[in-house]
């Protein structure tokens, strides 16, 4: 049995930038075992399989640790293989979800825009652990929603920190957020999730279902710039829109193959 894969880098229009995911067209779906040891063996943040449906596709994404509720580059990585790669000829996309409810995807020259659910993150305590396992001094705002949500002064806090991804690692929950108003760019953010067997993700648009509610409430506007600054960094686009958030970005494809199961 052979399997199409293509890799793709979203949030970027440079190969080797933005965040690598890898992109499965499936006839059917295959047993959960067999696609968590797929995205195991790609040892990638997030290993996307879909399903062609009546109405879009259904949409699944791995971590190498388990099936993740939702995720944002891997999402657009799809997006771009089916309009480039699988002769999708029109501008929008629909995918249905496990947990995410129903996600679309526009295409206008080489910007993808993802239409997502709203998540604004709420105060919270700090958890025991997590200020040592930043390995950085206290954030001003400590909030949540999936994630840990932190808030810092400006962008230099958010380039120097320098994590223990063990310690994180313990933290209960997918992953933690790093933000503070950007230099160039209205904020900026770095994304930790050790637990998923994901150090440090290069751009994370789940994270930014976050960051965009929150940003467009202490900034007063609802367009918006952004940039992840990880070692690939990666580049957005954001609007808010009420209950809905909108990414824009692009991608590159990196390569095409078969897995052989």
């Amino acid at each position: 049995m052979t399997i199409p894969i293509y890799q793709a880098d979203a949030f970027t229009n440079q190969l080797f930038g933005g965040n690598p995911a890898a992109v499965c067209p499936l006839a059917e779906w295959l047993p959960d075992e067999t696609m968590q040891k797929i995205a195991i063996e790609n040892n990638l943040a997030e290993t996307a399989f879909f399903v062609k449906t009546p109405t879009g596709y259904h949409l699944r994404w791995f971590t190498p640790e388990y099936e993740i509720d939702l995720c944002g580059h891997a999402t657009l990585a799809t997006a771009h293989i089916i309009f480039t790669e699988l002769g999708y000829t029109g501008d929008t996309i629909l995918f249905d979800t496990q947990k995410a409810g129903k996600l679309k995807v526009t295409k206008d020259g080489n910007f993808y825009t993802l239409d997502f659910p709203s998540r604004p993150p709420y105060p919270a305590e700090m958890p025991a652990g997590l200020l040592e396992g930043l390995n950085h001094k206290m954030p001003v705002h400590v909030l949540r929603s999936r994630d840990y949500f932190l808030v810092y002064d400006n962008e230099q806090d958010i380039i120097d920190m320098q994590p223990n991804h063990f310690l994180l690692s313990k933290i209960d929950a997918v992953g933690i957020i790093i933000t503070a108003p950007g230099k160039n760019v209205d904020f900026v953010s770095r994304f930790f999730a050790p637990a998923a067997g994901v150090p440090e993700d290069p751009v994370t648009g789940s994270a930014h279902c976050n960051l965009i509610p929150y940003w467009a409430e202490k900034l007063g506007k609802t367009q918006m710039h952004a940039y992840q600054l990880s070692s690939r960094k990666g580049e957005l686009w954001c609007e808010h829109k009420g209950d809905r958030v909108l990414m824009s970005g692009e991608a590159v494809t990196y390569l095409k193959g078969e897995i052989y199961i």
